[in-house]
């Protein structure tokens, strides 16, 4: 199984990114897909997880209402469409996978048994 992501880069403040992660090498019928970031000196944080399944979708309250997780099933692609963002959104945004029945654990960067290589926000004030 291969992630990756793309499209991190530098924007101003109140500005927006799409990032993308595809996956390939597994089917992503029984699959959950989340996001998380991690800024110099802080450990990896939860952004957001989508359930390819039923399309539940997960927010940290940090990002909530701010970005939006969302699919291609025939590009077997997430995106992450990152809206309004703020300085203190700048981080390396990671992308990874996990196979589940269960939603349980989705928020926990330790569940997950794949990982794409990370790409740069970096926001400007």
């Amino acid at each position: 199984v291969q992630l990756q992501a793309f499209w991190g880069g530098l924007v101003e403040a109140g500005g927006s990114l799409r990032l993308s992660c595809t996956a390939s090498g597994c089917s992503l019928d029984n699959v959950q897909m989340g996001w998380f970031r991690q800024a110099p000196g802080k450990e990896r944080e939860f952004v957001a997880a989508f359930v390819w399944s039923s399309s539940s979708r997960y927010y940290a309250n940090t990002v909530k209402n701010r970005f939006t997780i969302s699919r291609d099933n025939a590009k077997n692609t997430a995106y992450l469409q990152m809206n309004s963002l703020k300085p203190e959104d700048t981080a390396i945004y990671y992308c990874a996978l996990r196979s589940s029945g269960s939603s349980y654990g989705i928020l926990s960067s330790r569940s997950y048994d794949y990982w794409g290589q990370g790409t740069q926000v970096t926001v400007s004030s």
